[in-house]
């Protein structure tokens, strides 16, 4: 298996330049992405921009925990103009202006067009490079000179991608009849992480083979591994590995897996098959595991002729091929949105039985099972394999312990019914070259007027994450990239899809009674947060990490006032209070209409919290402070 970016011997090589970095470009993603910048740092309160006085109203005069405009939501009582303001920067007398809007939970909403540098001694000009941002506000910023020199690559590579995106740009209306796995292609990463496509460990010729917006489907090869590294985990039905095989590679395919090992004087019976991105065998596995492979304990095998498709999530492939087929989760050790992207080796091992555990909850519960028909995409079946060293050693860095594995996760369209398509929440935040929203484009092909559109939205996506929050104790991260919306015929949303439980679910540290059935291997292995806390999973994921946004551009695009679709969020969680008056001690322990909520913070963690440092645990989100809670007062 060679290296994907090894060269013929004696062959030459010409430097190549990607035909979406020009300068046009670059500038247009430029001013965007630092728009973006001044907006969510602004919300972090890592700068704090002043209000330009008599320049325009600003109707949220002050940072801080308080609403901002003195009611008990943070929500302006009127339709809002942009104020202008003021961010003093690192030299004296050198400062941007610009004019922003403010929304709910804080949030802000910067125009690009308006940014304008002024410093001693010239005339202000208009300004739109986020790279000179970073070195003339490292001060203000509060950035070490260490994180510096990281967050500059990290930015500049998301750049590069944001360039890619633009340049190959669609409309709204294309995108929309896009199937599910090619859609994601289009899809401009995190909204809230300003380095959300930094990819540290690729290089431009990884990128452009392996990234979601590189489009291109590929054949991953398979590796066999000796199971005194390799274990195997499934859910009922697919108990032995070979019953995952058996759907998932075809006898002929199979045959030859076990050719390759008998001719290396093995016994097949005695490895297991799993997938291998090219790029960790190259830079992780023939480096760290060279012991085991000169010991044939890791054998390389050819592919199984499947093309996968990366998904947003990076390290996560749709067969594309074979549809029906698994989605193969990967390990890949780059640094990407916050943390290495590798899988790890107890979460792996235990993940078909985290799957057994909500489907069981699910399947027994007739309000999940067949009100909202929600969907589970179970991870069912896994191959941990451990590192001889590394996996022995508490202290050594996270990323060395979540090298090698793979989980097979079931595909989404198989759960689908005649006539429903399946799109991640975070499509709905997309838009198109011309100034289009997906989301308006998706309400104008429904027939139904936006209100009504946005209640079926509610409808589809809060009953079952409220049901498993309430009556469960337990929590997904619905932020837009785990979040599925099913839609019907008419692009009308009916129900939900949600995937990846065992990184991203967490349950109530205090035991409820519908904890007793749940067992050891899942109790050990998945996250628990205070009651107070485990409703952080919802804001965060999904009403600041998704709705913060979506509501101004449904304001902007569909003519619904922020004010009215929060009103609709809150009827909707009422409404579900309602229909379940017995749990209404749960509706007080795990309170999403408290008047505030803490401020989590993406962006603090990389540029304060943890940096580019090595720990031997996975970094979580900081806190900072509090925000109003717009879901808390009609």
């Amino acid at each position: 298996m060679p290296s994907p970016s090894a060269e013929t011997p004696g062959a030459s090589w010409t430097p190549s330049v990607p035909t979406e970095l020009t300068r046009e470009n670059w500038a247009r993603v430029g001013q965007r992405l630092l728009a973006k910048m001044l907006g969510e740092f602004a919300y972090e309160e890592i700068i704090r921009p002043l209000p330009e006085p008599g320049r325009a109203t600003d109707p949220h005069p002050g940072p801080g925990d308080g609403p901002p405009d003195g009611s008990e939501t943070g929500l302006p009582d009127r339709a809002v103009d942009l104020a202008a303001y003021t961010l003093v920067l690192d030299a004296p007398s050198t400062h941007l202006t610009f004019h922003a809007r403010r929304h709910a939970y804080g949030g802000w909403h910067v125009d690009p067009d308006t940014i304008t540098l002024t410093e001693v001694g010239a005339w202000p000009r208009s300004f739109g490079d986020p790279l000179e941002f970073l070195a003339r506000a490292r001060k203000t910023l509060g950035i070490d000179g260490a994180t510096l020199g990281h967050v500059i690559r990290e930015l500049t590579a998301t750049l590069a991608a944001d360039a890619r995106l633009d340049h190959f740009a669609v409309p709204a209306a294309t995108l929309a009849d896009l199937s599910y796995a090619d859609l994601e292609g289009h899809q401009a990463g995190h909204p809230w992480l300003v380095l959300n496509k930094g990819r540290l460990g690729f290089s431009a010729s990884d990128t452009a083979r392996w990234a979601p917006e590189a489009r291109t489907a590929l054949a991953l090869p398979w590796i066999a591994v000796h199971t005194d590294l390799a274990t195997y985990r499934g859910v009922r039905g697919l108990d032995r590995a070979d019953d995952l095989y058996a759907g998932e590679l075809a006898p002929s395919t199979r045959e030859a897996f076990a050719a390759v090992l008998r001719e290396r004087g093995v016994d097949p019976s005695a490895y297991l098959y799993l997938p291998v991105h090219p790029w960790q065998w190259d830079d992780v596995v023939l480096p760290l595991f060279a012991p085991s492979v000169a010991c044939d304990a890791i054998i390389p095998l050819p592919t199984d002729g499947d093309d996968r498709l990366p998904q947003q999530s990076i390290r996560t492939f749709l067969n594309v091929s074979r549809p029906e087929r698994h989605t193969v989760k990967l390990p890949l050790s780059v640094l990407n949105t916050l943390v290495w992207r590798g899988l790890p080796t107890e979460r792996t091992l235990a993940a078909p039985a985290v799957t057994g555990w909500m489907l069981d909850l699910r399947d027994t519960d007739p309000f999940l099972s067949e009100e909202c028909r929600v969907i589970l995409l179970g991870e069912v079946a896994s191959v941990t394999v451990e590192h001889p060293v590394y996996d022995t050693l508490r202290e050594v860095p996270y990323q060395y312990k979540e090298l090698l594995g793979a989980i097979w996760r079931e595909p989404v369209g198989r759960h689908l019914r005649p006539g429903e398509r399946a799109r991640t929440l975070a499509a709905l935040l997309h838009v198109d070259p011309g100034g289009r929203s997906f989301t308006a484009e998706l309400v104008a092909r429904s027939g139904l007027e936006p209100r009504t559109w946005l209640r079926r939205l509610f409808a589809a996506l809060l009953p079952p994450l409220l049901r498993f929050l309430y009556k469960y104790g337990t929590v997904f991260s619905p932020h837009g990239e785990n979040t599925i919306v099913v839609f019907d015929e008419d692009d009308v949303p009916v129900r939900l899809a949600v995937k990846d439980f065992v990184d991203d679910v967490n349950v109530s540290s205090e035991r409820l009674p519908e904890h007793a059935a749940m067992p050891d291997e899942v109790r050990e292995i998945l996250l628990t947060e205070p009651p107070g806390f485990l409703t952080q999973f919802i804001h965060s994921g999904l009403f600041v990490g998704v709705f913060r946004y979506l509501a101004p551009l449904c304001q902007q695009q569909l003519g619904v006032p922020e004010r009215d679709f929060w009103a609709l969020a809150r009827a909707e969680i009422l409404r579900h209070h309602g229909r379940f008056p017995e749990l209404k001690e749960r509706y007080e322990t795990f309170d999403l209409l408290t008047p505030k909520i803490a401020r989590l913070c993406l962006n603090r963690n990389r540029l304060h919290l943890d940096g580019y440092r090595d720990r031997a645990e996975r970094p979580h989100a900081a806190v900072h402070g509090t925000v109003p809670n717009p879901l808390h007062a009609p």
